[in-house]
C-alpha cells in the first residue's frame, strides 16, 4: 500500500486490504464496479469473466464474496426506486483500497489466504 494514499491505515483498512487480495476479482471488476452497478447475475453471464475473475464461480458464490466485501466496507447495494437492488458499486473506502494497489492487486500467499477464509468463516477462533 502507499503510504502517501493513506498516512495511517486503521484495522478495517488493513483487513480489507487484506480481503481483496485472497478474493478472486481482479482489477477490472473493481473498475467496473467504480463506473457502474452490477449483480452477480449479470457478473456471471458476461462473457468475458475472466477478464474480471481469476476463477469460474456461479452467482451465489459471487454473491456470497460481494456480502464479505460489503461488510468489509469495500461494496455497497444499489439504491432505486424500490430499495435495495442485488447490484454492488464501490465505496469511497474501496477507491482508496484500490488506490494503493498501481497496478493488478497481487496475490496473497497461502498462509495468509487461510487466515483470511478463518476470519471470514470462523471468526471468534
Amino acid at each position: 500500500m502507499d503510504p502517501a494514499v493513506c498516512p495511517k491505515p486503521g484495522r478495517s483498512f488493513s483487513r480489507a486490504a487484506s480481503a481483496l487480495r485472497c478474493l478472486p476479482f481482479r482489477r477490472a471488476f473493481y473498475a467496473l464496479v467504480e463506473q457502474e452497478a452490477i449483480g452477480s447475475g449479470a457478473l456471471c453471464d458476461r462473457r468475458d469473466w475472466p477478464v474480471f475473475c481469476f476463477l469460474t464461480m456461479g452467482p451465489q458464490r459471487v454473491e456470497d464474496h460481494f456480502i464479505w466485501l460489503i461488510r468489509l466496507g469495500v461494496l455497497r447495494r444499489e439504491v432505486d426506486g424500490q430499495g435495495l437492488t442485488d447490484r454492488v458499486r464501490l465505496t469511497p473506502m474501496g477507491r482508496r483500497l484500490l488506490a494503493g494497489f498501481p497496478g493488478e492487486i497481487p496475490r496473497a500467499g497461502l498462509a495468509e489466504r487461510i487466515h483470511q477464509n478463518l476470519r471470514r468463516h470462523r471468526p471468534r477462533l
